[in-house]
């Protein structure tokens, strides 16, 4: 279930909760890449959802380490 993550969304939630949803959504982005494999993914472009919403995910941590810890 692929569900496109909204930025003002992610800045709301912790620096361990937003880690909690990495490891979620790469779970997630590798199932839907065996699914692509056997050929039984409906719409590829979910993949590229996942992947862009680890890397908002990732941006925020980085902005808050740079900033200076604040959550």
């Amino acid at each position: 279930m692929v569900i496109l993550l909204k930025i003002e969304d992610l800045r709301k939630l912790s620096n361990d909760e937003l880690k909690k949803k990495i490891i979620e959504t790469k779970e997630e982005l590798f199932a839907k890449r065996m699914q692509q494999a056997n050929g039984t993914l409906e719409k590829p472009s979910q993949l590229r959802s996942l992947r862009r919403d680890v890397a908002k995910m990732k941006t925020i941590i980085k902005e808050r380490e740079l900033d200076g810890g604040n959550e």
